[in-house]
C-alpha cells in the first residue's frame, strides 16, 4: 500500500471502499455515483476524488486489496515441496483468504458483465489456473484435474450456495474446506 507515512490515509481509503461497496450491493453499480459514495462517507466529493478519479478505480483498487493475499499464496505454494501436505495448507490459506474476499465475491457474481469489462475476470481466471497447478500432479489423469478443479469450485460456490442455509458460518467455512481438502486429498492418492 505504500501509505506508511499517512496512516490515517489508509483507514480513509478502506472506508471508501467499503462504503462503495455497500452501494453497490444496495442499488447496484451502474447506478452508484461517486457523489452518493461521498455523501454517505459525509465527505466532499474534492476529498473522494483525493483517493479514486472513478468508481471504476474504486473497484480495481478493492480487487488487487483483497486478492493479494491469493497472489502471495501462490507465490508461497510455489516455493514449497509439493507434497500432500503442502496442498492442503494452500487450501486452507486459500479458505482465509477468500473468507476476507466474501463481499467482493458476492460482487462479481452479481455483476459479471462489469466484472468482464473491467477485465477483472480475466486476473481472476489466471489466478484460479496459478492455484491448480499448485495442488494437482502435473501428469494427473482427467478425473484427478476434475477433482482438483471441483476442490476450488467447491470453495468458491461454497461461499454462495451456503448463503441463506441455516447455520453458523464458521461451522460453514470448515465443512466447505474439508471437503475441498478431500477431493483434493483422493486426487493426490489415485494413480492415473
Amino acid at each position: 500500500m505504500g501509505s506508511t507515512q499517512h496512516p490515517r490515509r489508509g483507514n480513509t481509503r478502506q472506508r471508501i471502499q467499503d462504503i462503495a461497496l455497500e452501494l453497490f450491493a444496495e442499488q447496484g453499480y451502474e447506478k452508484t455515483s461517486l457523489r452518493e459514495i461521498a455523501e454517505r462517507l459525509e465527505v466532499t466529493k474534492a476529498a473522494l476524488y483525493y483517493h479514486f478519479k472513478t468508481k471504476e478505480d474504486i473497484l480495481i483498487s478493492l480487487f488487487q486489496d483483497l486478492t493479494r493475499p491469493l497472489d502471495e499464496l501462490i507465490v508461497w505454494g510455489r516455493s514449497q515441496p509439493h507434497t500432500l501436505e503442502t496442498k492442503q495448507e494452500i487450501l486452507r490459506r486459500y479458505s482465509d483468504a477468500l473468507a476476507g474476499a466474501t463481499p467482493l465475491f458476492r460482487f462479481m457474481q452479481e455483476n459479471q458483465a462489469t466484472v468482464r469489462d473491467l477485465s477483472i475476470g480475466e486476473t481472476f481466471k489466471g489466478r484460479m489456473l496459478d492455484m491448480l497447478e499448485l495442488i494437482q500432479e502435473p501428469d494427473a489423469s482427467m478425473k484427478n484435474r476434475v477433482r482438483c478443479a471441483s476442490a476450488l469450485f467447491t470453495m468458491h460456490a461454497g461461499v454462495f450456495a451456503l448463503k441463506d442455509v441455516e447455520g453458523d458460518p464458521e461451522e460453514k467455512r470448515q465443512a466447505i474446506l474439508e471437503v475441498s481438502i478431500d477431493l483434493m486429498s483422493q486426487a493426490h492418492r489415485v494413480t492415473p
